[in-house]
Parts: C-alpha cells; sequence; structure tokens
C-alpha cells in the first residue's frame, strides 16, 4: 500500500550578492557572444569579413582591440565580483553595468529596420540584465557595526 505525502515546500536559501553578479554577468557574456555570431547569419556580413570589413570599418589591429576589449571587461567582471572586496566590487559593478547599458543600445546604431526584432530582442535582454547588476550592487546587504547595535538597544548613551 502506498500512502500519498503532500510535497513540501522547498528551501529557498538566499544566493550571496557576489555569486548573483557573477551568473549575471556570466549569462550577459553569453548573450553578449550569441548575437555577435548570430550577426554572422546576416546576408551579407561574410563577404564584408571576407573583403575586411566589419560594419563600415576595416578591420585592423586597433579595431580588434577595441573589439576585444568590449568583450574582455564584461568577461573579467565575472571574475572580478567575486573576488573584489564588496566595496570595490559594489562600486565596480555599478560603474561597469551603468556604461554597458548606452554601449549596447549604441551597438544597434545603423542596423536597417528589417532586422529590428533581433536587435531590439538582444538588447532589450542585454539591459535587463545589466539592469539586475545594477540593482543587486545597489542593494548590497550591509554588515550592521557593533556601535549601530550598542546604540539601537540604548547602550550608547549622547554626549549632553
Amino acid at each position: 500500500m502506498r500512502t500519498h505525502r503532500r510535497p513540501t515546500p522547498l528551501d529557498e536559501q538566499r544566493i550571496p550578492v557576489r555569486t548573483a553578479l557573477a551568473a549575471a554577468w556570466t549569462s550577459f557574456m553569453f548573450l553578449y557572444i550569441y548575437v555577435d555570431y548570430f550577426h554572422l547569419h546576416k546576408p551579407g556580413v561574410i563577404d564584408n569579413l571576407r573583403a575586411g570589413v566589419v560594419f563600415e570599418f576595416d578591420i585592423s589591429p586597433p579595431l580588434l582591440t577595441l573589439m576585444l576589449t568590449s568583450v574582455a571587461i564584461p568577461a573579467l567582471m565575472v571574475l572580478l565580483s567575486a573576488t573584489l572586496p564588496a566595496r570595490v566590487s559594489r562600486t565596480t559593478n555599478l560603474i561597469v553595468a551603468s556604461l554597458y547599458i548606452p554601449y549596447s543600445v549604441f551597438n544597434a546604431a545603423g542596423e536597417s529596420w528589417d532586422w529590428a526584432f533581433f536587435y531590439i530582442l538582444s538588447i532589450g535582454i542585454e539591459v535587463l540584465i545589466l539592469a539586475f547588476i545594477l540593482r543587486s550592487a545597489w542593494t548590497w546587504p550591509r554588515t550592521r557595526s557593533d556601535a549601530a547595535d550598542a546604540a539601537e538597544a540604548g547602550l550608547l548613551t549622547s554626549p549632553e
């Protein structure tokens, strides 16, 4: 004879901010790279690459260095979010995510309206991930100091 047990609620453990930030930057990186990869499927892109042109720019060492930097910064943010001291990590995440929002939107400049949905969707998701990073870094929980605990308990008196 089988008895039916009611399912118990799942244990919802709080994810550490560092882990959430590293996961968000990882998600951003996957999306960022795949958008570039799927862009290669757009008619004419491969022909332009073979001709030595990306968008309107000639392929050159400075251009490739700029492109590498634009991918390397979010990749490094995965590591930095997990390893920097909390205050530095928070500040770095706030600055870098803030700078990447306009950068992500700018990447659609000059694209044809035929591909608007692709770019709106991909950039929209990128911006949502960056907004999550900003929110997570901004609301990073603070630890209470012993002085604050004592003051709240009424153990410290202010000089009169």
